[in-house]
């Protein structure tokens, strides 16, 4: 029979909820040769003797993500998913008849995929509380990291630092009829430390620059110059100029990741708080050596 690639990942998903089954069931006696039920129930096929019910059927089918149901529907609906199932069953019983069922391989698999399900359940069931964030401890955690964050002002800044009022003003004069703040700085800027940069310090950040300077930024609009600035170190001009959107789009993203950080931190939290309580109530003794042998796998 050809089969679909659709159709073989979900025989491949079946067959690996068909392997848990076979191995929790590998006590039972062989299904080969079992005359059908004595039961009203419908059967919708048999595999070697072996009855596949309706109720099975529409379990199967019920446990399906949506979007493959969608998919079985395009490529012939239950019919072809009931093929699927036969196929499953074949195997199943190919591999009892081989003795796989009593491999202690599969059956310490099963164990250990038995014990994740039921952890999982557990905690699915004592962490129903929804874990949210506040606005109060998101932007708590953005203050935290400020210094990689832009700030609601989204702009780049550019200063440039002058020895005395009478530079500052003639400079301011001449960027505003020329236009070139960056080639001005680099030329008549005693600001040794952004010079070579054409005065540019980047997108504006919480304690980017001094506080007189700071108070007059918040004052610009993208495109102009500041008047001089008198502070100790001389007169400073400042410009501001919109960010690029690939900055804007940057700084979103670190907000993102931000939120995911301190979201698992917050869920982590009450994880631990779940598992506190129940340590609480258990008694747990470390085995002699246990601390040695613990050690030696931190140290590998």
């Amino acid at each position: 029979m050809h089969r679909s690639t659709t159709g073989f990942a979900a025989a491949s998903a079946i067959r690996r909820i068909g392997l848990l089954m076979l191995a929790l069931g590998g006590m039972l006696a062989p299904w080969a040769g079992c005359t059908p039920p004595q039961s009203e129930e419908r059967v919708v096929a048999f595999v070697n003797g072996k009855p596949i019910t309706q109720t099975e059927f529409d379990h199967e089918w019920a446990d399906l993500p949506e979007a493959t149901k969608a998919r079985y529907e395009k490529e012939g609906g239950r019919q072809v998913f009931l093929k699927e199932l036969v196929d499953h069953e074949l195997l199943l019983q190919e591999a009892r008849k081989l003795g796989l069922d009593q491999s202690d391989t599969i059956r310490d698999r099963v164990r250990r995929y038995k014990e994740k399900l039921l952890k999982d359940e557990l905690l699915k069931d004592r962490m129903k509380t929804t874990v949210e964030l506040t606005k109060e401890e998101l932007d708590r955690y953005y203050e935290e990291h400020a210094g990689e964050l832009l700030t609601s002002l989204k702009v780049r800044v550019s200063q440039m630092l002058l020895p005395n009022y009478p530079a500052a003003k003639d400079l301011e004069t001449q960027v505003n009829r020329v236009g070139d703040f960056g080639k001005f700085a680099q030329r008549y800027s005693v600001d040794y430390k952004t010079k070579a940069k054409g005065g540019d310090l980047g997108p504006y950040r919480k304690g980017l620059v001094i506080p007189e300077v700071d108070e007059v930024i918040k004052t610009l609009k993208p495109g102009m110059i500041s008047a001089p600035i008198k502070t100790e170190a001389g007169y400073y001009l400042v410009m501001i100029t919109a960010l690029e959107p690939e900055i804007i789009q940057a700084d979103q993203a670190k907000r993102e990741r931000l939120r995911q950080e301190l979201l698992y931190l917050k869920r982590k939290q009450y994880f631990d708080s779940v598992i506190a309580e129940i340590k609480a109530r258990a008694v747990v003794r470390l085995a002699d050596g246990s601390r040695s042998a613990a050690d030696g796998l931190t140290k590998r």
